[in-house]
């Protein structure tokens, strides 16, 4: 009885030592979002996919249980040209882009099990999700230059008339949650590709999104650019400004933005003991190996 466990016991120490091991790895793809100049959170328009690029470190507990802290830069734009079905939201005009830094703490469960080492279970899809939190800045284009939205406040903020409108902050907390796929090309590399969702908590991603301050207004208490900037109705006749009435629907603030990011991941598993190296797919036992 006593050579069995021990002959057990050999057989799964590769097991167990080797599925808790340190990963690294990049990621590299695209990132779109939703919001109000998505069509009011109707559509994601794909023609708007900007790049996504990350670095991350994963922390494997065993062959399930997964954490990963990342860092990701990423670009989302959003534009009211896009939208052919509603003209109120073509004729607002707005449009903006936006550059986004990431910073998350995320866990992830693999469905299957994936073991790296000896190439044991070398592929399993995988669910995430986490808290981030997220840096961000949206711009426009204005006379042949990019202009940062948030200082001017083009939906009064900072006016006296609008007490309860302060500048929105230029960070979020964020949920980001999603799945995946992996594979071990090696008991080394990891070959992956990921789809992810991040729910945030502002609804200014875009600097759109609770009512207009009319042209007059709006001129006179935070100045012409954010006139110029609050309503570009006008810019498609190549008119003057159109007036609106101050309390006119702008966007809608019962929705937070989001955004998303697909990647493909490469990753590199820290697994040491001395002995590792290239091993055959038919070397599936793990402890067993050339």
């Amino acid at each position: 009885m006593k050579k069995v466990l021990q002959i057990l016991a050999l057989a799964v120490l590769p097991v167990t030592v080797f599925s808790q091991h340190l990963e690294a790895g990049i990621l590299l793809g695209g990132a779109n979002y939703l919001g109000d100049l998505s069509n009011n959170s109707g559509q994601v328009y794909f023609k708007e996919t900007k790049p996504a690029v990350g670095i991350f470190v994963r922390q494997n507990f065993n062959h399930l249980f997964v954490a990963r802290l990342g860092f990701n830069y990423a670009r989302v734009a959003g534009r009211d040209a896009n939208v052919r079905n509603d003209d109120f939201v073509h004729d607002r005009n707005l449009s903006f882009r936006s550059s986004l830094l990431e910073f998350s703490l995320t866990g992830e469960f693999n469905i299957l099990g994936y073991q790296p080492y000896a190439l044991a279970r070398p592929f399993s899809p995988y669910i995430f999700g986490g808290i981030a939190f997220t840096k961000f800045n949206p711009k426009t284009r204005y006379l042949g230059s990019w202009v940062a939205l948030q200082p001017l406040g083009t939906e009064g903020q900072g006016m006296e008339q609008f007490p309860d409108r302060d500048p929105y902050k230029l960070g979020t907390l964020a949920i980001p949650f999603g799945v995946g796929v992996k594979y071990a090309l090696t008991d080394r590399i990891n070959l992956g590709l990921e789809l992810g969702a991040r729910r945030t908590f502002t609804d200014y991603l875009d600097d759109v999104s609770t009512t207009y301050v009319s042209y007059p207004e709006l001129l006179l208490g935070n100045g012409e650019l954010a006139a110029a900037l609050g309503n570009r109705t006008g810019e498609l006749s190549g008119g003057e400004p159109v007036i609106v009435e101050t309390g006119v629907q702008r966007g809608d603030d019962a929705k937070k933005d989001w955004y998303f990011i697909l990647g493909l991941t490469v990753s590199y598993n820290f697994l040491d003991n001395g002995l590792m190296g290239s091993r055959r797919r038919g070397a599936n036992r793990p402890g067993c190996y050339d």
